[in-house]
């Protein structure tokens, strides 16, 4: 937390917290040791885009940033970023270079997922098609300044013009995908997302997750829910055509995997691990109304 105040410069700031069903003492240490901020405590665990809507209401400021507990700012973090936004006005969002604890590059500025993309990532078979862009392409020079499709969410600096014009999360994707659909939604306002690379954060990833099950140790992310959310997304920005694109390019993926397991002769239980995710993600399909509502 003091480094979150270190960073503003002479920026005004309010803080508003989510407590979104935390296990331990935090929220009562947080409470007691900083008594200026606004604490919003859920009893239970909303998912990550209801709880950030929470703050709306309470918001007075020109800029809104959503910081995760596993990023860290450094002391001059909030201001350089928010100084760029003074003076490029068509900047919407921002985000930011983000380093691991070891002060490993993570992807930082990723384009808009595609059935295709996706297919070719899960597949390997991206080297096949270099022309498409992935999701997470780290070829570039990542020292530049540079517009892209979407920024992760754990540093997420928006315009509040952005959000009187477009809202904030949509409440259906309870994790993931939440700032993809946003950044679409913005793009499609006509705004620009950034990413800027001057003020590093330390991500630690997936910390956010770990309470709601087991975390992928490759991507740090809930399979289950994702799953959901890239069915969410789909629909909504693309329509049928769209998340029937890539449920077909799913289900293809997850062959030619089960393929690739048998042909090497891996254990039955990583051999039949694809055939049941296929499984899993048309159950979800279904559960979900055909992609139309969150199932938690």
């Amino acid at each position: 937390m003091d480094d979150l105040f270190s960073s503003v410069g002479n920026l005004k700031m309010e803080v508003f917290i989510i407590d979104n069903a935390s296990v331990d003492n935090s929220a009562e240490i947080l409470s007691r040791e900083y008594p200026n901020i606004v604490l919003i405590e859920n009893k239970q665990n909303v998912g990550f885009g209801r709880a950030n809507n929470q703050a709306l209401p309470f918001i007075h400021g020109r800029y809104v940033l959503l910081l995760n507990t596993d990023a860290f700012v450094r002391p001059d973090t909030i201001y350089k970023t928010v100084q760029y936004m003074e003076t490029h006005t068509k900047c919407g969002i921002l985000g930011v270079k983000l380093l691991g604890h070891d002060g490993s590059l993570q992807p930082s500025c990723r384009y808009f997922p595609t059935p295709l993309n996706i297919f070719l990532e899960r597949t390997n078979l991206k080297r096949f098609f270099k022309h498409v862009q992935l999701v997470d392409d780290m070829s570039w020079d990542h020292a530049s300044v540079k517009s892209c499709d979407w920024v992760p969410g754990c540093y997420y600096l928006i315009r509040k013009e952005v959000i009187d014009q477009v809202g904030l999360f949509d409440p259906r994707y309870f994790l993931y995908y939440e700032e993809v659909d946003h950044c679409f939604a913005a793009k499609r306002a006509g705004w620009e997302v950034v990413y800027f690379p001057d003020a590093p954060v330390v991500h630690i990833g997936g910390e956010s997750a770990k309470q709601e099950g087991a975390v992928s140790s490759k991507s740090q992310q809930i399979e289950s829910l994702q799953i959901e959310s890239e069915l969410l997304y789909f629909f909504k920005n693309h329509g049928l055509t769209g998340v029937c694109s890539h449920l077909l390019l799913n289900s293809l993926a997850d062959f030619i995997l089960f393929l690739k397991d048998l042909v090497k002769l891996r254990p039955t239980a990583k051999i039949m691990f694809n055939l049941r995710r296929a499984l899993y993600v048309w159950k979800t399909y279904f559960r979900t109304g055909f992609a139309k509502v969150s199932t938690r």
